[in-house]
């Protein structure tokens, strides 16, 4: 299981590739939260998202032996760049099984960094078939997009650098809001935050429909979704929480925070006038969240993630000119 020395330990081998992202605000964010609002913009992360820390967190503590014969990957999008690129890192070949409705810009980056693509069709296809079928037959390794250990801890490093920076701003306590998929980075951070600031809460955001975990925490089961396409929160959508993950997140973490998808389009937009970021719907949801459910967060201040800004062209616009400020 994870834990803090593993967090610590993907740190150093993390250090000198993964970027540290800063902290951001904006007073006109402010305004709107009632609070101040801190931004990790791990949209500026290598490939576009935080899913290259816990890619190449696990690439990284594969044996030499195994980690050359190759990885295999499921993804929509995100942490198949995040493989592909730690893969190329090492040198060594990966696979990355990607739905055939995953935005096209993902599947054409996940290319460009040198993996090999196969597409799938979620209605008709299997693709846990698919990918045994091909790790038996080259011997390569599954790196899991949330459910694994190294992976929670590589995106737990996000977590020490937002307790880091809160105490270097003497703030002590405030709720870190994170968007979630299957929990990696909320479980990963809620982790760090444990060790090194205990009176900051990590606390899940998802899109509605598919908020399987804010639902998983209130009941203390884990708790499916009723579908598992369909969101322009692709990046977010995952059947139902992690069987190490949820754990995690039932111990550490506070209540579960639900926005709906204009909302998720309207943070995007404010996200580029007031920040210059580019963000993606799903990685935008904990923003919607601090903006406008603030009313159900507790604190003077709150931290963000911008998970991820691998965003197809008509989507961004759309949000833009939707939600023009």
């Amino acid at each position: 299981m994870t834990d803090i020395t593993m967090i610590r330990a993907a740190a150093t081998r993390l250090a000198g590739h993964a970027r540290r992202t800063p902290l951001l605000s904006s007073p006109f964010l402010d305004e709107i939260a009632g609070r101040r609002v801190f931004v990790k913009p791990e949209c500026l992360q290598h490939t576009g998202s935080f899913k290259y820390r816990g890619a190449r967190s696990a690439v990284s503590a594969l044996e030499e032996g195994t980690r050359a014969r190759g990885v295999i990957a499921f993804s929509s999008g995100n942490h198949a760049q995040g493989v592909a690129l730690a893969a190329r890192q090492f040198g060594v070949p990966s696979v990355i099984i990607m739905p055939g409705d995953a935005p096209r810009m993902k599947i054409d980056n996940t290319r460009a960094l040198g993996a090999e693509v196969v597409l799938y069709d979620r209605a008709t296809e299997d693709r846990d078939a698919i990918g045994a079928a091909l790790s038996s037959e080259r011997g390569l390794t599954l790196i899991k997009p949330f459910d694994e250990p190294q992976v929670i801890a590589g995106q737990g490093t996000t977590g020490l650098e937002i307790a880091e920076d809160a105490a270097a701003m003497g703030i002590t306590r405030a709720d870190v809001l994170v968007c979630c998929g299957g929990g990696g980075l909320t479980s990963g951070i809620a982790l760090s935050l444990e060790a090194d600031a205990l009176g900051l809460r990590a606390r899940p955001c998802e899109p509605e429909g598919f908020d399987d975990v804010a639902r998983s925490l209130a009941s203390g089961q884990i708790e499916r979704n009723a579908r598992t396409a369909g969101s322009l929160c692709d990046a977010i959508i995952t059947p139902q929480p992690g069987n190490i993950t949820f754990p995690i997140m039932q111990r550490l973490c506070g209540p579960g925070l639900v926005v709906s998808e204009d909302e998720a389009l309207h943070a995007v937009a404010l996200a580029f006038s007031r920040l210059k970021l580019v963000a993606e719907p799903g990685g935008a949801v904990a923003l919607a969240a601090a903006l406008f459910r603030a009313d159900q967060i507790e604190g003077e201040a709150v931290f963000v993630t911008i998970s991820g800004g691998n965003v197809d062209a008509d989507v961004f616009c759309d949000a833009l000119s939707r939600f023009a400020v």
